[in-house]
């Protein structure tokens, strides 16, 4: 009796492996997909980022980054400006002014004369 139930456990040890190897390699292949997926997210979340960025040309004013940009702590000036993507600390521009007229405090008004490409950078603190 104890030889046939040795036998039995046996017998199903390759099908619980093939079973467990199975499932295992059902997992791999969905997070496959999924971090597949997620990168794809990723990349596309950076497109659209990149022709948000775009956008801004010069001529327009200080005023049309507020929606996309906010100024980025440390040492700034009226004519250069850093600016922080904001859906993300981590993304700037550099950009140029031309001041509208002469005072000292930035003007909502004042033109875009650059803006550099995108960069990454960690957030500057005061």
């Amino acid at each position: 009796m104890r030889n046939l139930a040795f036998l039995a456990v046996l017998a199903a040890c390759p099908v619980a492996v093939l079973l467990i190897g199975n499932t295992r390699a059902q997992e791999v292949s969905v997070e496959a997909q999924t971090e597949a997926q997620v990168q794809q997210e990723h990349r596309e979340w950076v497109q659209q980022v990149m022709k948000a960025i775009s956008a801004i040309k010069p001529g327009m004013t200080r005023n049309d980054l507020t929606p996309l940009f906010t100024e980025d702590g440390g040492l700034q000036t009226r004519q250069d400006g850093r600016y922080v993507y904001a859906q993300c600390d981590y993304i700037k521009v550099d950009v140029t002014f031309s001041p509208v007229d002469d005072g000292m405090s930035l003007n909502p008004d004042d033109k875009i004369v650059k803006v550099s490409p995108p960069y990454l950078e960690g957030r500057a603190y005061d």
